[in-house]
């Protein structure tokens, strides 16, 4: 039982425990609750070091995040998409080495590898990026020209790095510096302007040509998809049916 409380004048001196209570209460917890207690203990302590761990962990990945933010921000704009082309230019290197060694055409290996999709998918890739949107007028085909030509130029960096060491700022002219007579091209520079030159007046010749009208050549047709048919047809049979013709024109066909 627990404490006795005592009738009479022993009411005054308060209750008193027994004998076996006090023995209990001079020998401390038992050795299961100590055990229990050190338990509570090292799980605390477990979870403790866990969670110094972690924090130690998310202080590591953020210092490597702003490091690698630092980098991207110095970077170019366009870094990812230049990355991307040189590791697909070097994969081409590649199949190319592959191609010679295997003593393959590489075009066709290439060919055989792109499916019909892909392929339309390119076609309309391209003419969406330069349509071709016929005569407008001659400055906006002189535009289209050049940006044709300086999407073909390719520049040497070397050379370009060359001439910065040399020149330094007088590299980059203003509106007051005076460029007549400064520079002088090298020998490979006009030697490939020269063939490019060449190039365009060959692909040139190869352009066919409107054909100017001939107000005094007779009329035998009565639309213009009549008139190409007429000039094939004449083309191909006129030296077959040429006496005919002359025959319907002077009025003594048979």
């Amino acid at each position: 039982g627990g404490p006795v409380s005592l009738p009479g004048p022993l009411a005054e001196c308060g209750s008193f425990q027994s004998s076996e209570e006090e023995e209990e209460e001079e020998a401390g917890p038992g050795p299961a609750a100590a055990a229990a207690a050190e338990q509570r203990r090292e799980e605390r302590l477990r979870r403790f070091r866990e969670l110094h761990m972690k924090r130690y962990e998310a202080c590591k990945l953020n210092s490597q995040e702003v490091v690698e933010e630092d980098k991207r921000l110095k970077l170019p704009p366009n870094w990812e998409a230049k990355k991307a082309r040189l590791e697909w230019e070097l994969q081409v290197q590649e199949k190319k080495k592959e191609c010679a060694a295997r003593g393959e055409d590489y075009e066709r290996v290439k060919l055989l590898e792109i499916s019909a999709e892909d392929a339309e998918r390119w076609e309309r890739k391209k003419k969406k990026k330069n349509p071709d949107l016929g005569f407008s007028d001659y400055a906006a085909a002189q535009l289209r020209q050049y940006q044709r030509l300086t999407r073909q130029i390719k520049p040497d960096l070397e050379q370009y790095e060359k001439l910065k060491e040399q020149y330094g700022e007088a590299l980059y002219p203003t509106s007051d510096s005076l460029l007549h007579g400064t520079h002088v091209p090298s020998k490979e520079g006009v030697d490939r302007m020269v063939a490019d030159l060449e190039k365009q007046i060959e692909k040139r010749e190869k352009y066919s040509r409107r054909r100017p009208y001939n107000d005094d050549a007779d009329i035998d047709y009565i639309n213009e998809r009549n008139a190409k048919f007429n000039q094939k047809a004449e083309r191909f049979y006129g030296k077959y049916t040429a006496e005919i013709k002359q025959n319907l024109e002077r009025g003594t066909a048979v």
